[in-house]
């Protein structure tokens, strides 16, 4: 067995109310009310779930890691559930965190000599991350947010177990340096996206398993999109409610139908007409009692990601409810040629969910034209 001073030194540091406004469609969770509105519905944090998700299948390897975290919910919560009974503990966590605890716990986990600083949530806790950071740090992100414009995440919670399986064998990974980004979160509750470079943080040189840095603005492919949206208006069944998803794709479909659209939320519509505008997970919850139902997508630009980036409305008890077979992707090849990754990412935070949605599915691309691609996650 390994001395701890021969093991490999990792800090966890974990961001409590990361990706909790996902949810409740407030396109964000930075800020202590916008916090209290999405506990109002009954919305809890997923971060310990998701970063339980992402050491569970080390199970076996987890003791062979000199932990170092914080106390209860930013880190230690995490670890008891995993069954490692040890952690070295090198900042308290306080009964309400900020993003000044984000701050000091990097600064403490640096301080203890970590090889790997891991950090759980979404592009505001990379912010804070990088404030505090050093420049030789080593540092992964386990995607948790809402937003994740970042280029210093790995590209699904399981990934993070591939990279650090190489860590442990002693694969050599080269260091790469990943763009730290963030947006306005009041101009993309209105429908503008600004997005802002911060900065880069030095990361693991795994680049199947990294998420691109996603580009804000609004990609033109006008005469594309506007294919796919005459097929997709053609295909469209009688009283049958279509939840249409975020992203300029699924907006031409809206234009082409001459309705409203929220450009970064989701609206229920049927018989082409809009029943509500910019919902909420439990939104939709309520309307799949209401009729037959369908799931419209399209697929993130340079991430590739379908579920589980900017439309965590579409939580895992949405998507059950409304079936697999009632999901509709929309994408241009163009869009789709241009994916770091040679497959679509699912990504709900419900491993056995997205192992169901895995395998190869039908993507709309044009009139009359589709293609086959493979949905799956990373490892």
């Amino acid at each position: 067995m390994q001395s701890s001073a021969q093991k490999l030194r990792i800090g966890l540091l974990m961001n409590p109310c990361a990706g909790i406004g996902g949810p409740a469609g407030l396109k964000g969770s930075d800020g202590v009310e916008v916090q209290a509105l999405a506990r109002a519905q009954g919305i809890e944090s997923q971060v310990c779930r998701r970063v339980v998700m992402a050491f569970s299948p080390l199970q076996h390897q987890l003791r062979d890691i000199h932990w170092v975290t914080c106390s209860g919910a930013m880190g230690e919560q995490a670890l008891l559930e995993l069954g490692v009974g040890e952690s070295e503990i090198v900042y308290a966590t306080p009964t309400e965190t900020q993003s000044e605890d984000t701050k000091r716990a990097t600064r403490a986990l640096q301080a203890a000599k970590v090889d790997v600083l891991l950090f759980a949530g979404g592009d505001g806790t990379a912010r804070d991350v990088l404030d505090a950071a050093d420049a030789d740090q080593c540092i992964l992100g386990i995607p948790c947010g809402v937003k994740m414009h970042s280029g210093v995440f790995a590209n699904h919670p399981l990934a993070v177990t591939e990279i650090l399986r190489d860590l442990l064998a002693g694969k050599l990974l080269s260091a790469m340096v990943g763009e730290v980004r963030d947006i306005d979160e009041e101009a993309f509750r209105q429908g503008r996206v600004m997005a802002k470079f911060y900065g880069e943080l030095q990361i693991p040189a795994a680049l199947s398993y990294i998420q691109s840095t996603k580009v804000g603005g609004r990609e033109s492919e006008g005469l594309a999109q506007q294919e796919i949206a005459a097929d997709f208006v053609a295909s469209m069944l009688p009283d049958t409610i279509y939840f249409m998803g975020s992203g300029q794709t699924v907006a031409a479909i809206m234009a082409t139908l001459g309705l409203a659209n929220t450009l970064l939320g989701v609206d229920v519509i049927r018989n082409h007409e809009v029943l509500q505008h910019d919902v909420t997970s439990l939104d939709l919850l309520k309307w799949t009692t209401q009729g037959p139902c369908r799931i419209v997508v399209t697929v993130i630009g340079g991430q590739g990601h379908v579920f589980g980036r900017g439309n965590q409305q579409f939580s895992p008890k949405v998507i059950r409810a409304v079936g697999l077979p009632a999901i509709e992707v929309v994408a241009t090849k163009t869009k789709l040629e241009g994916l770091a990754s040679a497959f679509v990412v699912v990504d709900t935070g419900d491993r056995d969910l997205d192992v169901a949605l895995s395998g190869v599915r039908r993507i709309r691309t044009g009139y009359h034209d589709a293609v086959l691609m493979r949905w799956g996650t990373p490892g």
